[in-house]
């Protein structure tokens, strides 16, 4: 058991994986990340998603930004579960969102992509009870969403500082 334990040890010394988060708060990926302001996401789901990404990016040193955020929600409610009478007793809240990581200096788009995800709602008798489980949807998506959102812009970071070496 011991030898394995060394020669896992031994195989992965070499393998060049490093923290995404190496150096802490003080890290290149943290200090670049501190330096991404949200662009105005409009909505109550742009209200949701903006709130949810400034909790997740680390708190600016008070340096202007480098890099602007732009964010294009898609919000759709699908209805899946249909009885005979034509109700609906289950539905599909999707989030998707498109974004960019924008140069703040120059407006040279440096990242593009989409990041989403669903959520199955039961439709209940009570018509406030959906309408809350379907905002309850909505809050969690935005977390989920955000948090696909800063990481694939840490890894870019990551990656970008890699190749300044």
């Amino acid at each position: 058991m011991k030898r394995l334990a060394l020669l896992l040890a031994l195989a992965t010394a070499g393998c060049g994986l490093h923290p995404l988060y190496e150096g802490g708060a003080s890290g290149s990926v943290a200090s670049s990340l501190s330096r991404v302001e949200v662009a105005p996401i409009p909505g109550k789901n742009g209200y949701l998603m903006s709130n949810a990404l400034r909790d997740r990016l680390p708190q600016s040193s008070g340096e202007p930004p480098l890099y602007r955020l732009e964010v294009k929600l898609d919000d759709s409610i699908t209805g899946l579960g249909v009885k005979r009478d034509d109700t609906i007793t289950r539905e599909r809240r999707s989030l998707r969102a498109r974004y960019q990581l924008v140069a703040a200096s120059s407006g040279e788009v440096l990242l593009d992509a989409t990041a989403g995800s669903d959520a199955g709602i039961d439709v209940v008798n009570s018509e406030y009870a959906t309408i809350a489980a379907e905002n309850t949807a909505l809050e969690n998506l935005s977390q989920i969403v955000a948090d696909q959102i800063v990481t694939r812009i840490a890894v870019y970071q990551r990656r970008a500082a890699a190749a300044e070496k």
